[in-house]
């Protein structure tokens, strides 16, 4: 198999995009920009822990992990969430498909057993990480290096959203991960291109953003 990102069904990724500017989850603000905590000004924002609070989306969503799991991660053992909005995501996904769930932390707890995994896994386990979102790739990376380092063998990821960095996309290539998304920044633009939410100038500024977000400027 082909590691990379990959998108699980282009219709069913038109429709989560849609779906997420509907509630809230993702808004488009070009002309006045988000500031990540990076630095990086920002057309786009992105928090799908809201569609938690919507529940058809969140069925939506949780059939759609489920699906592409059985699919193209048919043979894993553990389910496991990406601190913090991976958690619940993947707790779902983990209750319905009746398999054991745990999570990884962004670093170990500074107290007690310090653990940086949470839950029950053996060595040579097949997990499966389930993201919310991705965007440089680099916490999805050490979630998944952590198992790794655990003994477990990482079987893939799956998120809801990815915004198409092309340096993303080469890290997972790097570390021999597949990650299968349900939408992608390319649908989410070709969705509001088709409902004229802005005027074609500011479609392309959207392009150059995804193109070099960390020097892009309105």
């Amino acid at each position: 198999m082909l590691m990379g990102i990959k998108i699980y069904n282009p219709q069913l990724a038109s429709e989560i995009a849609e779906d997420l500017l509907k509630i809230g989850a993702i808004r488009l603000s070009p002309k006045e920009p988000f500031t990540w905590a990076s630095g990086w000004k920002s057309p786009i924002y992105c928090d799908n822990r809201l569609s938690l609070s919507f529940p058809k989306v969140r069925s939506k969503i949780k059939t759609a992990f489920s699906l592409a799991i059985a699919k193209a991660f048919d043979d894993t053992d553990v389910i496991a969430g990406v601190a913090t909005a991976g958690i619940p995501q993947g707790a779902l996904v983990a209750d319905e498909l009746a398999l054991p769930f745990i999570y990884v932390r962004s670093k170990s707890k500074g107290h007690g057993l310090q653990n940086m995994i949470e839950g029950k896994i053996e060595k040579g386990q097949k997990i499966l990480l389930i993201e919310d979102l991705v965007s440089t790739g680099g916490s999805s990376l050490a979630a998944a290096e952590a198992l790794r380092a655990a003994g477990a063998e990482v079987n893939g990821m799956m998120a809801i959203f990815t915004y198409g960095f092309e340096a993303a996309e080469k890290k997972f290539e790097e570390k021999n991960i597949n990650l299968v998304v349900l939408s992608d920044y390319h649908h989410l633009l070709n969705h509001a291109q088709d409902e004229r939410m802005f005027e074609n100038e500011v479609f392309k500024t959207l392009e150059e953003w995804r193109e070099n977000p960390g020097k892009w400027a309105v």
